[in-house]
């Protein structure tokens, strides 16, 4: 491993990450590259703090590049988002995809993603779909566990991070990606795991934190996050550079109502199946919050977090037919200035058919094909609802002006 590649939020950046970058370091990696969540999150909202705080976060705590995972490939379900990371990472020219598990057992992890990739499988998953399994994930255990009793590989699906590893190895495996996965056991507190549950005095959840934020001012993450780190939020706190979330509820609803104006509004939304728009159409017409909306959405076969992100989805217009599945292009969010030289060659990488579009501009991106030109129309706009739904909003278009972060030490 030379050249290391990390998928990431970094909503916000903290203690656990930044000893991810150094166990990469560790292990040898002499470059670390990372695909970091641009506009949007895989839980279908808004970061907390925008790109620039957490590109420099990144680079000052230990990474060389960070790329943008465009907002529509963030704001995805496990297998999209680890897809598009997997698509990026290679395509920069990284040789190791460093990821966490709570199963850090990479023979393991890859032998459930070639189960999970078989069509025998796909056919026992729907079969047990059909059947009327409670839900996806208790059909996909019972799947596995099926053609494959005994073997411990049902059990890995059980845990946040193994499903996320798992994905990140079929992506690997779908692309032939030259990517050696390496999974790192997950230190600290567990995903999504509250402050008061976690026995851990420096490492805490990114949901976590994001919740001290909101009820504590940047200065309550001082325990969590690296000094470097903490500078640039409390930074970004004085500058009202964050999201207030109440309002970015609010706004997202009233996109949501203004949609339903229109005939059949969420008929083209990514992920509609089975009724979904119809259901959507009722729960928004019906809830006064965003919260309330969800909870109409939630059932035991539509999970929240998927609902989140169909939300998101309707409000921004992201539509199956528009929106690329996979990045049409690497978009430069920042890096260590005696690092570029190794993107010298990345446009013409050794698998000819990743070979991507390379640039710090999303201007420039937007002309160079029509793909490219509907991804960045999609991340303009969830950067511009992200602008305006700051502490302090900020105009459109910052998409297409965000200056690139160039550290020289």
């Amino acid at each position: 491993m030379k050249f290391a590649g990390i998928i990431a939020e970094y909503d916000p950046f903290h203690n656990g990450h930044a000893w991810q970058l150094a166990q990469a370091r560790a292990m040898g990696a002499e470059h670390i590259a990372v695909a970091m969540s641009c506009g949007l999150t895989q839980r279908g909202a808004l970061p907390l703090l925008p790109e620039s705080v957490r590109v420099q976060a990144a680079l000052q705590c230990g990474a060389d590049f960070v790329f943008a995972l465009p907002a529509p490939c963030a704001c995805a379900g496990a297998e999209a988002f680890a897809r598009a990371g997997v698509r990026i990472l290679a395509a920069a020219g990284c040789d190791a995809l460093v990821f966490g598990a709570e199963t850090p057992d990479a023979a393991l992890l890859m032998d459930a993603a070639r189960v999970l990739n078989s069509e025998v499988y796909r056919a026992e998953l729907k079969r047990r779909l059909a059947a009327g399994a409670r839900s996806f994930a208790a059909a996909r255990q019972a799947a596995v566990e099926a053609l494959c009793p005994d073997k411990g590989l049902a059990a890995l699906l059980d845990r946040p991070n193994n499903n996320l590893a798992v994905e990140y190895c079929k992506a690997i495996l779908e692309q032939n990606a030259p990517l050696a996965p390496v999974p790192l056991p997950r230190t600290g507190a567990d995903h999504g795991q509250a402050l008061t549950e976690s026995g851990h005095a420096q490492f805490a959840s990114a949901s976590a934190l994001r919740a001290l934020w909101t009820g504590q001012g940047a200065d309550a993450l001082a325990p969590y996050v690296p000094g470097k780190a903490l500078e640039l939020y409390r930074a970004a706190e004085q500058d009202g550079a964050y999201t207030d979330f109440d309002a970015a509820g609010r706004c997202e609803l009233a996109l949501l109502r203004a949609a339903c104006a229109g005939a059949e509004p969420f008929a083209t939304v990514r992920g509609v199946s089975e009724g979904l728009e119809h259901r959507l159409e009722s729960a928004v017409r019906s809830s006064i919050s965003l919260p309330r909306l969800l909870d109409e959405l939630t059932t035991v076969r539509y999970p929240r977090a998927r609902m989140r992100r169909l939300a998101m989805d309707a409000a921004l217009g992201y539509a199956a037919d528009t929106v690329p599945p996979l990045p049409p292009y690497l978009h430069l969010l920042g890096a260590r200035k005696d690092a570029l030289p190794l993107l010298k060659d990345t446009a013409l990488p050794l698998l000819k058919d990743t070979a991507l579009p390379l640039s710090h501009s999303l201007a420039r991106l937007s002309r160079e094909n029509e793909p490219c030109a509907r991804m960045s129309a999609a991340q303009a706009k969830a950067s511009d609802f992200g602008a305006l739904c700051r502490k302090t909003p900020a105009p459109m278009g910052g998409a297409y002006r965000q200056k690139n972060i160039f550290l020289t030490n």
